[in-house]
């Protein structure tokens, strides 16, 4: 019985060491002070709304000066903000409008977790954590009352969906639209949040927008698209297979001269709730380690980025006023 006893301690700890070895090379980050100005990308355009913005995955692993390996983006290391800031600035040029614009940086989970259900069960919570934050922070000193769109791109669609699950009834009525860019929202999803309130057309307000664009079916990414329940064609703002046509550049990396323009046709599966998209020729919108070809997970803000820039002022039109503005 003591011989059992003991080789069972001793198990438990070289388990300890191991766990303790494995945190050993890892380095968390500092929380974010959302109370300090630099972690906040901001444009106060003085209107009567805002654009509440949650980043995708911008960051890779990385090792600290001190040789730390680091799964989390460092919101006060000048190196790794950069890339947070090019979405932050890219998607304000492309989407605000007129909008006021509120971009939190975030302790966001770097692009190798998501080789990994696990890996984003152990850090996905932390970047979550921080959105949160973040947010309530927004609400309680930026806020003042104002309307709000909530918009996130894949990583930063899933605080978004967090966002919704925590949100009480009095902030969710200030909320205009809810944009879910490049991620999943699960049938058990839908059912627990009432929040979550999938849009049928162009100008409903209250509601969440999502889709996935890919070529074909086989296209999808895991956790990008395949277990998705809610979705709208964004150049019709159709829920059936309605066809429509798109007339664009492929890739926002080249300028335009650059570029032969596609003409794409986008049509809704009903069957997979996946954007099928035709007529694509970029070839820079391959993701690293989780992408495919035919998926086309990093342009779903780009191809559609009138069409979102459009529909973002006109639900922020209606909900402010009550009628489309003709």
């Amino acid at each position: 019985m003591l011989e059992q006893k003991f080789k069972m301690s001793i198990t438990l700890i070289v388990a300890m060491l191991l766990t303790l070895t494995i945190y050993a090379s890892d380095v968390l980050p500092a929380m974010p002070d959302y109370s300090d100005s630099t972690q906040w990308y901001v444009q106060d355009r003085h209107a009567d709304a805002d654009i509440f913005y949650v980043i995708s995955t911008e960051s890779g692993d990385y090792l600290t000066p001190d040789g730390m390996m680091c799964h989390f983006a460092d919101t006060y290391n000048d190196s790794v903000r950069a890339a947070l800031t090019g979405e932050m600035v890219g998607v304000d040029r492309l989407l605000s409008g007129e909008l006021n614009y509120y971009s939190p940086y975030y302790r966001q989970c770097t692009l190798q977790t998501f080789t990994s259900d696990n890996l984003v069960a152990e850090r996905l919570p932390l970047a979550m954590k921080d959105v949160s934050k973040a947010f309530n922070y927004y609400l309680e000193h930026i806020n003042h009352g104002r309307p709000f769109v909530l918009a996130g791109y894949s990583q930063g669609a899933m605080a978004v969906l967090q966002l919704l699950q925590e949100m009480d009834s009095t902030t969710f009525d200030r909320m205009i639209a809810a944009y879910v860019i490049g991620a999943n929202i699960p049938q058990t999803l839908l059912d627990s949040c009432p929040r979550i309130v999938p849009a049928s057309c162009a100008d409903d307000t209250g509601v969440t927008i999502c889709y996935n664009s890919v070529r074909d079916p086989s296209c999808v990414v895991h956790m990008i698209g395949d277990d998705n329940v809610v979705a709208i064609n964004p150049v019709n703002w159709c829920t059936d297979d309605t066809p429509a046509s798109l007339v664009t550049v492929p890739s926002p990396g080249k300028h335009n001269v650059e570029q032969k323009t596609d003409t794409l046709t986008v049509r809704l599966d009903p069957a997979t709730h996946l954007l099928l998209v035709s007529g694509y020729t970029g070839t820079d919108y391959v993701l690293p380690l989780i992408g495919k070809e035919g998926n086309y997970h990093s342009r779903e803000i780009w191809l559609y980025r009138t069409q979102l820039r459009e529909n973002i002022a006109l639900r922020t039109w209606v909900y402010l006023y009550g009628y489309i503005n003709s």
